[in-house]
């Protein structure tokens, strides 16, 4: 049988750790009005887009994640397509994350508020393990690459 290596184990332990807390969990969130407010500047092409008067809390929310999200997957390539995969992926669960969450503090219905539960657990849980991975895979030369 292979033997489980101890970041592994820590791996697994973190993942289901944080799968338990976001089922378990029913903390309130923060209030709407505590959100930062939007940025208008564009970033690597894509342009932000600010609050429009009148716009629902949640919109403006959701603006914000999104433009976040788009910020932090502007990353600088590599060549390496498991650094490079990685790294947008945390960016990109993140914002799942940060989207899954406005869904709970804003909106209504129990079963969206019951997936966007689900889909902040298994994400954070992912972000986790891929963060293990980048860091297992960013301490790896490159083949045929001498240091």
């Amino acid at each position: 049988m292979k033997r489980i290596g101890w970041v592994s184990v820590i791996a697994v332990f973190l993942a289901l750790s944080a799968f338990a807390y976001g089922m378990l969990t029913a903390r309130s969130r923060p209030a709407a009005d505590s959100t930062p407010p939007s940025s208008t500047r564009a970033v690597g092409g894509h342009q932000t887009q600010g609050a429009t008067p009148g716009e629902a809390p949640s919109t403006q929310a959701y603006r914000e994640a999104n433009d976040r999200m788009h910020r932090e997957m502007a990353i600088a390539y590599t060549g390496d397509a498991d650094i490079d995969f990685l790294r947008g992926m945390v960016a990109h669960h993140e914002g799942a994350v940060a989207m899954a969450k406005i869904a709970v503090e804003h909106g209504e219905a129990a079963n969206v508020q019951s997936l966007a539960r689900e889909i902040i657990a298994a994400q954070e849980a992912e972000i986790i393990r891929m963060r293990i991975l980048l860091a297992r895979h960013e301490d790896v030369p490159l083949p045929g690459v001498r240091p």
